[in-house]
């Protein structure tokens, strides 16, 4: 299951930032600058990918992590607990590098609570309501570990299962494959479920994720990856001064307890909308309602069914940093770290408090086994589940 390479129909608007080896090598001190991060001297860091352990879990299962560095000096890493990105070091407009992804410096904090950083959810991401569906005339009942509903696949899902890993060739760049084979029952989903999510590291500055899975019973499957970005100091600070524009004319409304009404509504041009770029905190505050953000599913313009387009980009001013988030998904998940109290101390011993991240998680429409006019998320045997996004670093 290799990437597979697939024409972009909005080519990069800004200029990469390729640093020098010594640029790349430095590593910053804390000082109160907001544009200020922390990351990793690469000055030794060979192109390619190196593998180390990374601890293990309580029932004594391996954890390793990978470091996947490119021909520029961008570094990822991801582990196998939960096919994670735990690390994402990328050059800002000086070509200073920095780590813009939330996470642990270590595994036990992940396996104490992590609210899903950078992990693989699944086996559906998002929420199902009252944690249930019919499928085939069979009702399925999941756990309901957020509120009443079903959240990212349950008390145990993908998140927290250890996966097999190996380096792959790929000529994009370096790349790791993680695979894990979900039994039927597991969750109380149906089906076993064979699983392949692929990173690389392009030698575009891109972090490319490819997914893949099969199944031996009719199933609902929706996989993303739950990244927390911060574009200027990878939490230190919050991301209301950070610029996005959605490609999406509409949203999928929501109840109470965040369960999609079934409706698929216009953005307009009030809070709701990003259709042109837009600071977040500008109408933050209109959302009302506890805990009071942006946790919303947005329907991308898609021109066609399973290509990859355009769905968000992010500019942070202060640091020049730039991501754009292109997908075959048909939605995304724009959400800001609402939920961030400040009881979390992540890597370089940063404070996660609230709205000091933001995800943009890719993804077929929050409980989509209950409303048949969404996009439909069951898989069959015979058929392949495949999905790709990409996350492109530049700056400007």
């Amino acid at each position: 299951m290799t990437p597979r390479t697939l024409p972009l129909r909005f080519p990069g608007r800004f200029h990469l930032a390729v640093a020098t080896p010594t640029l790349l090598a430095a590593t910053l001190a804390w000082t109160g600058c907001r544009t200020q991060t922390h990351s990793i001297n690469v000055k030794n860091m060979e192109p390619g990918v190196t593998r180390e352990s990374f601890g293990q879990t309580s029932d004594g299962q391996a954890v390793d992590r990978f470091t996947l560095v490119n021909r520029h000096g961008v570094v990822a890493r991801v582990m196998s607990y939960g096919a994670t990105l735990t690390e994402m070091h990328v050059p800002d407009r000086n070509g200073i590098m920095g780590d813009v992804v939330m996470g642990f410096d270590n595994l036990d904090a992940y396996l104490k609570g992590s609210p899903y950083f950078g992990c693989t959810t699944g086996r559906y991401a998002n929420r199902i309501a009252n944690g249930r569906f019919t499928l085939d005339g069979k009702t399925y009942q999941l756990a309901t570990n957020n509120g009443p509903n079903h959240l990212h696949g349950g008390i145990v899902g993908l998140n927290k299962r250890v996966w097999k890993a190996a380096a792959q060739d790929s000529p994009l760049g370096p790349a790791v494959q993680f695979t894990y084979v979900s039994p039927d029952g597991e969750e109380g989903y149906p089906g076993t479920l064979s699983i392949a999510v692929t990173y690389t590291l392009t030698d575009d500055n891109a972090l490319r994720i490819d997914y893949e899975a099969t199944t031996d019973k009719n199933t609902p499957v929706n996989l993303t990856n739950h990244s927390y970005f911060n574009l200027a100091d990878g939490g230190r600070t919050d991301i209301l001064r950070h610029i996005l524009e959605i490609n999406a004319d509409a949203y999928t409304p929501v109840d109470a307890t965040s369960i999609p009404t079934g409706d698929i509504a216009p953005v307009g041009e009030g809070v709701m909308s990003f259709k042109k770029p837009m600071s977040i905190g500008s109408r933050i505050a209109e959302l009302g309602r506890e805990p009071g953000g942006y946790d919303h599913n947005y329907v991308i313009n898609k021109p066609e069914e399973n290509e990859i387009d355009l769905a968000a980009s992010v500019f942070d001013p202060s640091s020049g940093r730039m991501l754009e988030i292109l997908t075959t998904e048909p939605g995304v998940q724009f959400y800001t770290g609402n939920y961030l109290d400040g009881s979390l101390t992540g890597k370089y011993g940063i404070v996660y408090r609230k709205q000091h991240a933001l995800c943009l998680e890719t993804q077929h429409y929050p409980d989509s086994p209950n409303h048949p006019n969404f996009p439909s998320t069951i898989l069959k045997p015979g058929e392949t589940y495949r999905q790709t996004t990409i996350h492109r670093f530049s700056t400007r």
